[in-house]
């Protein structure tokens, strides 16, 4: 979502630079931005099939590669039922508006209901909390950090990401504008992060009590200020019920196993209520914890009724100029489903049309009727990805079929039989729907290909189609009309269906002849269009299905008493049995996820993948800085070096994800040269958030040991 500004002579790349003139990042970029050039002309990035063969790799063309795929995928499901193909997604595909639009067709057709993403490692427990109290997966509300006088940000760090389910180019510069217009930025987290360092404050929570600290918070609140929905009173449902969740939890009930004091607690939530306006701003590190989504909720709550939900320098809602919350049936997304059906082995509940990842591997590995024998992945590494990445890894081996979309051979991808590697990023336009959607300013901006694709390239979304026209083909699907209408639709394609969005929107020219949105007049804005801040909007997004704001979801209030009951009252720290320590994760500017790790300017400079270590919790096990030790948690362990920081919280340790390139087999020389360990060796499959699915990934424990 930062603009860029590309220069360009020929084939060659000779700068990129920020586009001072974009209304939304004015001009910043991060270290990422740059790499594009690097990812573009790599030269171990794939650009033909490859069929993997007993003397090795070999390239295919796209004729066969394809009609193999089709084949194998129809008869492992004409052989033993739908749901033996699996499908996973990975976060890259969230950026791409051809893979969005065109990829839940190829669903729709697979009918399977082993579907998994990286969503059930990321964002599932915001999408749970919302569609429970507001009707719809995707109302995630938005800091609206540029008006706010006071930000509260637990488990996220920000000026690692630039956002996160806040879109906020330039965050650094909107954080200091907070403390130079006289408001305060807090940080609470295991680690005091880079957004810590500069916030006003940062405060210590032992990973995994979040829920605590903010029930705890959320006590103090109704107790000495009452709720204050302001113009969002007469849409809510069970302020009684929120009110005696939050009874039991006084600040003093919470305060030994957050290891936040309760004086602590009760000034942190007395300043967010008091602020002329506030905000709490929760992310990973409150969803991927065993009490994601009641974290979620609570956070939503507490912006709720210290009235600081839908209004200016509260929690907003971003008016996207193509929404798909409230788009059409081919562009938009649905309200979600919820436990409709659970996984076969474990029962892990689906939430829309998804089953949690952390089921993949034993779906795999588990005979019987249902077993998935074919898999399919598109853009994603959940080897690195997911948790118990060595377990995956060994399920992988015992697929029948498995095809990946990706332009590299990967920790995941080389135990594919074929791989499909799409066309570079810089030889597709780019109209970002995710990240539009959950902005700080309503802005909109379609980037037209810098490169011609070269006649032999697909683009991801093209590979989707075709696989699911051969499909539909040889199950006899397709009558002559409907093939006239998919070639309608591949005419189209993702940039004629994005203008239909763009046309048909609040802000089209359908609606607004003359002066509205459509394709053409992005095209003639290359720095992207102004479309404002942020208005108060719920009441116009909330589904006639569902709308009201339930403040007390059932599901959440039995989430409440299980918290009660994994922290009971005067216990302090709970044990644990797999260790002393807890481990977290941690990102870092140049670091986006696995996949750009084979960038030399991405991984230049000092060794990243080092474990963070408390002196004193080093001095204790007679462990001295940069020394190599041994992690292990109850389902694997690994070697990597220490660092001393007393950034950390004692008992607690952090190891950044992403890494772990040293697996045989894989095709990146740049990445094999700084391979790291890899935090989901780990991370457990059997932890899990039990309302979302969600895997826990934060504060998982772990013993330390000389290596």
């Amino acid at each position: 979502m930062c603009g860029l500004r590309i220069e360009v002579e020929g084939d060659q790349i000779l700068s990129i630079r920020g586009d001072r003139d974009d209304p939304l990042s004015r001009g910043h970029i991060c270290p990422k931005a740059p790499a594009i050039a690097d990812l573009h002309r790599d030269p171990d990035r794939l650009r033909t099939p490859m069929r993997r063969t007993s003397s090795g790799w070999e390239p295919v063309d796209w004729e066969a590669a394809l009609a193999e795929t089709a084949e194998r995928v129809h008869a492992a499901q004409e052989k033993d039922g739908r749901d033996a193909v699996a499908l996973y997604v990975g976060n890259p595909a969230a950026h791409n508006h051809g893979m969005l639009i065109f990829g839940p067709m190829l669903l729709r057709t697979l009918r399977t209901k082993n579907r998994y993403s990286a969503t059930s490692v990321d964002q599932l427990p915001h999408m749970v909390a919302a569609y429970l109290m507001m009707g719809h997966q995707l109302l995630f509300p938005i800091p609206d950090v540029d008006r706010t006088a006071h930000l509260l940000i637990l488990g996220g760090n920000p000026l690692a990401s630039n956002g996160s389910l806040m879109t906020a180019p330039g965050i650094e510069r909107r954080l200091r504008a907070i403390q130079e217009r006289g408001g305060r930025v807090v940080v609470v987290d295991p680690r005091r992060t880079e957004t810590a360092a500069l916030a006003d404050e940062h405060v210590f929570i032992r990973p995994g009590t979040d829920a605590l600290l903010l029930l705890g918070m959320l006590h103090v609140v109704l107790r000495e200020r009452g709720t204050r929905a302001g113009h969002l009173r007469a849409w809510l449902r069970g302020q009684q019920a929120l009110e005696e969740a939050a009874a039991g939890f006084a600040p003093e009930r919470c305060a030994d196993a957050t290891g936040v004091p309760a004086d602590t607690i009760r000034r942190l939530a007395l300043e967010l209520a008091d602020a002329q306006s506030g905000v709490c701003y929760g992310r990973l590190g409150t969803s991927t914890q065993a009490f994601g989504t009641l974290c979620q909720w609570l956070i939503n709550a507490l912006n709720i009724v210290t009235g600081n939900f839908d209004r200016p320098g509260g929690a907003m809602f971003t008016q996207p100029a193509l929404d798909i919350v409230k788009g059409s049936r081919r562009i938009g997304m649905g309200r979600g489903t919820r436990d409709r059906y659970r996984s076969r082995v474990r029962g892990l509940p689906e939430f829309g049309g998804e089953l949690p990842v952390a089921a993949l591997a034993e779906e795999i590995l588990t005979g019987g009727q249902g077993r998935v024998t074919t898999l399919v992945t598109a853009a994603g590494n959940p080897v690195l990805s997911t948790p118990n990445g060595r377990q995956l890894e060994r399920a992988l081996g015992q697929l029948d079929f498995m095809v990946s979309i990706d332009p590299y051979l990967n920790e995941t991808t080389c135990q594919a039989h074929l791989i499909l590697p799409p066309a570079s990023a810089l030889e597709r336009s780019h109209y970002d729907l995710g990240l539009h959607m959950v902005a700080v300013r309503n802005t909109a901006k379609w980037s037209p290909p810098l490169f011609d694709k070269p006649p032999e390239a697909r683009h991801d979304w093209e590979i989707l189609f075709e696989l699911e026209s051969r499909l539909l083909s040889l199950r006899g699907s397709l009558s002559p009309l409907g093939r006239l209408g998919r070639a309608a639709l591949g005419r189209l394609g993702p940039d004629g269906l994005l203008d239909l969005g763009l046309r048909t929107g609040s802000r089209g020219a359908l609606r607004r002849p003359g002066r509205g949105l459509s394709l053409r007049r992005l095209r003639a804005a290359p720095h992207g269009i102004d479309l404002g801040p942020l208005a108060p909007c719920l009441r116009g997004r909330l589904p006639r299905e569902h709308a009201f704001i339930d403040l007390a979801p059932e599901p959440l209030l039995d989430e409440v008493h299980r918290l009660e009951e994994a922290f009971p009252a005067g216990s302090g720290q709970p044990a644990h049995d797999d260790g002393d320590l807890l481990l977290v994760g941690r990102r870092h500017l140049r670091t986006n996820n696995s996949w750009m790790h084979n960038v030399p300017k991405l991984v230049a400079g000092a060794n990243r993948c080092t474990l963070l270590v408390h002196p004193a919790d080093l001095a204790e096990r007679g462990l001295t800085n940069g020394q190599v030790v041994t992690l292990r948690s109850r389902v694997g362990e690994l070697s990597v070096p220490v660092e001393s920081s007393e950034q950390m919280m004692r008992g607690v340790v952090s190891l950044p994800h992403g890494w772990g390139h040293d697996r045989p087999g894989i095709r990146m020389a740049v990445a094999q040269a700084h391979a790291g360990s890899s935090i989901n060796d780990l991370t457990d499959h059997e932890a899990i958030d039990r309302l979302s699915g969600a895997a826990v990934l934060s504060g998982v424990p772990v013993a330390l040991v000389p290596a």
